[in-house]
């Protein structure tokens, strides 16, 4: 996905992520980051902007562990690890209670397991179903 630079025209992209503060990400959180959602973040460490179709809020490293802790994240749905949203009311991030950590959506209001619509295996996956066919994914309503 970050080899194709049409994909991420419209989307601006925050410089590299420092690899001691990912490793700090890892030590506060209590996870262990996704492989590919760690290169994800020594090539860009987040932004804003249109992928495709869809829009898309990608948060820096030094931002994961306070803005979970502010979503009430771990306590509304234990084990989801949010890694941004799609400017609205939708929460992106990884179910962290399964070995291989899919990229579940939770809304921000009302978050729970129950609400969660999955999304994508990996991070990988997510960055070309966003890019690709994000109107295809179920509504929420």
């Amino acid at each position: 996905m970050l080899d194709r630079p049409e994909m991420w025209k419209e989307f601006d992209a925050n410089p590299p992520a420092d690899p001691a503060m990912i490793s700090r990400v890892e030590d506060e959180s209590g996870f262990k980051l996704p492989e590919d959602f760690v290169r994800f973040l020594l090539r860009m460490n987040g932004g804003r902007g249109m992928v495709g179709e869809a829009f898309l809020g990608l948060w820096r490293a030094e931002d994961l562990v306070q803005h979970n802790k502010a979503y009430s994240a771990d306590e509304a749905a234990p084990g989801f690890f949010i890694f941004g949203s799609d400017g609205a009311d939708e929460a992106f991030g990884f179910d962290m209670r399964s070995a291989a950590q899919p990229v579940v959506c939770l809304p921000f209001i009302g978050m729970d397991w129950e609400s969660a619509i999955p999304i994508a295996p990996t991070f990988t996956e997510f960055l070309d179903v966003v890019s690709t066919s994000w109107p295809d994914v179920p509504a929420r309503l």
